[in-house]
């Protein structure tokens, strides 16, 4: 059985990065990224849960995830599965889509997390490879690619709001809590602070928190600190330094959830830029 190995990259100055990754073993928490994320399986297949259902993407699939949108993962077969993925800033979709006169173009939406589409799956890899195999000798050669794979999902995408779960009665209280949250996201924030500032009972909220967003307050507050780890190793701190400083209790407990949720370790990450 092949080993678990993981390369990263991303492209200097810009919210775009990329993976490539072989996993047998290894499972993801569920998570989410502030980015479009996009993989394509090469080999074998990976099973995840994602919008109240359960996908499996095997070898020539791409799996299209929007921001925000929380899933796990995990190997289907025995030999596990390789795959390539990208993350693709919001920011920069909507960069490349204003046209010459300033006109945003809708953003696009994916209704399906597994998807059999050549085309996005030929741009994304000729994008991946322009990131992480030396492909691509210009910034401006990668500018093409990414435009390329930018319209193909345009194309393919949703134009309009995706209803992925259904809302909870309880969506102000989410709102509010939420906001605490992104406020407060290197601190402690005891339960009864959470509940006050959401007006509900704590078990309220822990249940609409469940139903919205696919998480619990404490896995959507730990999501938070790892991108907040993230911004913080790009900006060239040290590992133990990004995990005091984004409200990690030290080096390791950032090690090991990092690992969980990007299948990378904080190291890898800081070393991709």
């Amino acid at each position: 059985m092949a080993e678990d190995w993981a390369r990263y990259w991303r492209a200097p100055g810009q919210p775009l990065e990329a993976m490539r990754a072989h996993f047998t073993g290894h499972r993801f928490h569920p998570h989410s990224h502030d980015a479009y994320s996009f993989a394509v399986t090469e080999t074998g297949a990976q099973s995840f849960h994602c919008r109240g259902g359960r996908h499996t993407s095997g070898a020539g699939m791409v799996m299209a995830f929007n921001p925000d949108d929380p899933h796990d993962g995990e190997a289907a077969t025995p030999l596990g599965f390789t795959y390539r993925i990208i993350h693709i800033g919001p920011g920069l979709v909507r960069e490349v889509l204003t046209d010459a006169a300033g006109r945003d173009a809708p953003m696009p939406l994916f209704p399906h997390p597994v998807r059999e589409d050549p085309v996005l799956r030929d741009a994304l890899l000729s994008l991946h490879g322009a990131l992480a195999d030396g492909t691509a000798a210009t910034g401006l050669a990668r500018d093409e690619r990414l435009t390329r794979t930018v319209l193909a999902m345009v194309r393919r995408g949703a134009r309009g709001p995706v209803r992925t779960r259904e809302r909870a009665a309880g969506s102000s209280a989410v709102r509010r809590a939420r906001a605490l949250l992104e406020d407060a996201w290197d601190q402690d924030v005891p339960a009864e602070r959470l509940a006050a500032a959401a007006g509900c009972s704590r078990y309220a909220l822990y249940r609409a928190f469940r139903a919205e967003l696919g998480m619990a307050p404490s896995d959507y507050q730990r999501l938070l600190r790892l991108r907040g780890a993230r911004r913080l190793l790009m900006r060239g701190y040290s590992l133990s330094d990004a995990a005091v400083e984004s409200g990690f209790a030290d080096q390791s407990h950032l090690h090991r959830w990092f690992v969980r949720s990007y299948g990378i370790t904080p190291g890898a990450f800081r070393a991709a830029g």
